[in-house]
């Protein structure tokens, strides 16, 4: 059958005209908007399926203070947890605007765990740290979140990313641009540290699994491939457990990215 039918396809094509230069370019450019327009679809149906806001940082940060006053508005007494929290933040009356955020431990020995555990369904992470006690805490600070900035996972979602300079309320906090400028150095030191590792029998780095900012170059938040924004904000506020937490900067960074 497939024998009979071609002498008939092959006059059929020699009867077609072949199309033009100038429609040919139109097709392809066509072509181009419907692929660009499946990616694009594609791209924000993976951003839309990760709706967990991580909330990171070393203990006594005042992560789990930040948890609660976001969710309640008051105050509460918290300890160092050893367990993850979570709970549906809603960003406004829309129902459809909200986001869950997720509560993980700070201690050293658990906190990693459960980062692997979550962060897939990362679509931002507030990485808290406590203004105050950050000049003694800097380079275990800059160490974990070092782990953070070259996980795969995180490098490929390139979720959006707040450093929440904590506790804000006391006179001896740091501001978030020191902050921001002594984690850039210090952060700087640990690529240069990790690059500079031994490699292994088979040559491979036995370092971090990926190269922090752009080689060649002193390293700043900006070289990430994701959008990194810095905050002041205070979970106890000015007043105490009696006033209103201080963290309006946090809650419009959240309904951004909600």
């Amino acid at each position: 059958m497939a024998g009979t039918l071609e002498p008939h396809l092959e006059a059929l094509r020699r009867e077609l005209p072949s199309p033009s230069p100038a429609v040919l370019s139109v097709l392809l450019a066509l072509l181009a908007v419907a692929i660009t327009f499946l990616i694009w679809r594609f791209v924000l149906g993976r951003r839309s399926s990760r709706k967990a806001v991580l909330l990171l940082g070393l203990c006594d940060a005042g992560k789990t203070l930040l948890f609660a006053r976001l969710l309640t508005g008051r105050y509460r007494d918290t300890q160092t947890s050893i367990t993850d929290s979570s709970a549906v933040y809603r960003v406004s009356k829309d129902k459809s605007a909200n986001v869950t955020l997720i509560d993980l431990p700070g201690h050293e020995s658990l906190r990693l765990q459960f980062l692997e555990r979550f962060k897939a369904a990362a679509r931002a992470i507030v990485f808290v740290v406590d203004s105050v006690a950050f000049q003694r805490e800097v380079k275990d600070v800059a160490e974990f979140l070092y782990q953070v900035l070259v996980d795969s996972t995180v490098l490929k979602n390139a979720p959006a990313l707040l450093i929440a300079c904590n506790k804000q309320d006391v006179t001896m906090a740091k501001s978030a641009k020191l902050i921001q400028q002594q984690l850039e150095k210090e952060l700087n030191t640990l690529r240069v540290t990790r690059s500079a590792a031994p490699t292994s029998l088979d040559g491979s780095a036995t370092g971090g699994p990926a190269q922090l900012g752009k080689k060649g170059k002193d390293f700043d938040f900006s070289q990430l491939p994701m959008k990194v924004e810095f905050v002041e904000c205070s979970a106890r506020g000015s007043k105490g457990e009696e006033g209103d937490a201080d963290f309006e900067g946090l809650e419009k960074w959240l309904a951004k990215i909600a």
